[in-house]
């Protein structure tokens, strides 16, 4: 299967360029199959993957992952990534009470690379700090129970960029592929990371298989036709560890085929392996999954900040979705980018100014497509789960 590459994290230690995440274990009935996820994983482990990301709110995942381990006596070979669930926490004790029900299931005394949990907005950072979160995260590391703090993050770049500055992050995890490289954090969140020292784990490389099975058809075809010979999952992949930046890529391996698969060509990806002519063909495939797009903005930034707060780029990504993939997929992506942040951004604040109408390279009519965004995103149903969300997360606000 090739030789396992590793790139350094903040102190030095190698970690493998593909790491497994454990969100998508095999399910048998209501829980994980551990049979043939012990395969999987123990595959994987032989090839050199040592980097395991988990959390506590993936069903069954941390108890299988910390079975898996003590049974094989794999513990001291892996380095475990495991997530605080931000979104729980009331209290200081709430933090010790996750954090204890995540070592007993994982089997383990010690979090190797431990991130606060889907982070969509500073307020939640701050948040957790007027609970003592701080001062916990040192009295953690001093005990050697975690080595690495981080952070997942999904909102957009400018609130990454905030949390990024706020503190002394071992590392951080993106979302980031080639059809999100304007969205979410973004190459700019990765950069600015990577400016920092911070090694950037970066998850959904291939848009949970959008980017492979889910490929438009003219899409795939081209890729079969290409020169290379690569398959949809090599392009993905072979785009990101063609960067830098990019520390750990994971993938929610599930069948030993996709193990093979994805072990191959980390051990064949290099950076500035990609040519001029691989982007340029990239860019046909996006252009192909880019044509049902409602709205051509390219996430650019330029007609932000709005004066009353509405993330535009957030509104326009999110109403995209719906028509390139799926109604889900805006709707989850609007959650997660405008739906869920502290400060609402929602696009009923706009007051018609027109100022970023002025500063759009598209010459998008972005007060018009606003309008068309906010009818297709927030049908009654939707607005009544984000108040229920906001209330879940911010209180009465």
């Amino acid at each position: 299967m090739g030789n396992m590459q590793y790139r350094k994290d903040k102190h030095g230690e190698e970690l493998s360029i593909l790491g497994y995440g454990c969100m998508r274990f095999s399910r048998k009935g209501s829980g994980v199959d551990i049979d043939k996820t012990e395969q999987e994983l123990l595959a994987a482990i032989r090839a050199g993957v040592n980097y395991l990301d988990t959390a506590y709110i993936y069903p069954g995942s941390e108890a299988a992952l910390g079975e898996i381990l003590e049974r094989n006596g794999l513990r001291d070979q892996v380095r475990i990534a495991t997530k605080l669930p931000q979104y729980l926490v009331k209290n200081r004790d709430s933090l010790d009470k996750y954090f204890d029900e995540e070592l007993s299931r994982l089997r383990t005394d010690r979090v190797d690379y431990y991130l606060m949990h889907h982070l969509t907005d500073i307020a939640q950072w701050e948040r957790l700090k007027t609970v003592g979160v701080l001062d916990w995260i040192a009295e953690k590391k001093a005990a050697c129970a975690i080595r690495n703090i981080g952070f997942s993050y999904h909102g957009n770049s400018d609130n990454f960029m905030k949390i990024l500055a706020d503190y002394d992050w071992d590392f951080c995890q993106i979302q980031y592929n080639y059809l999100d490289e304007t969205t979410q954090a973004g190459v700019v969140g990765l950069k600015a990371a990577a400016a920092r020292g911070i090694p950037v784990v970066i998850m959904e490389p291939l848009r949970g298989g959008k980017l492979v099975n889910k490929l438009p058809e003219a899409a795939k075809q081209l890729m079969a036709r290409h020169e290379r010979g690569w398959s949809p999952a090599d392009w993905g992949l072979r785009w990101l560890w063609d960067q830098p930046e990019v520390t750990v890529v994971l993938s929610g391996m599930n069948s030993l085929a996709m193990v093979e698969e994805n072990v191959r060509i980390a051990s064949e990806a290099a950076v500035g392996a990609f040519s001029a002519e691989d982007r340029a063909f990239l860019q046909r495939i996006l252009d192909i999954i880019r044509e049902k797009e409602k709205v051509g903005c390219t996430g650019c930034r330029y007609c932000m900040p709005c004066p009353k707060g509405v993330d535009i780029p957030g509104y326009f990504s999110s109403y995209n979705l719906m028509y390139t993939e799926s109604k889900v997929s805006g709707w989850r992506h609007f959650f997660q980018a405008v739906a869920l942040s502290a400060e609402p951004s929602f696009a009923s604040q706009c007051v018609q100014c027109g100022k970023c109408e002025k500063h759009c390279p598209q010459g998008i009519p972005i007060r018009e497509q606003l309008k068309k965004a906010e009818k297709a995103l927030l049908p009654w149903p939707v607005k009544l789960a984000v108040k229920m969300g906001r209330r879940f997360m911010f209180g009465r606000r």
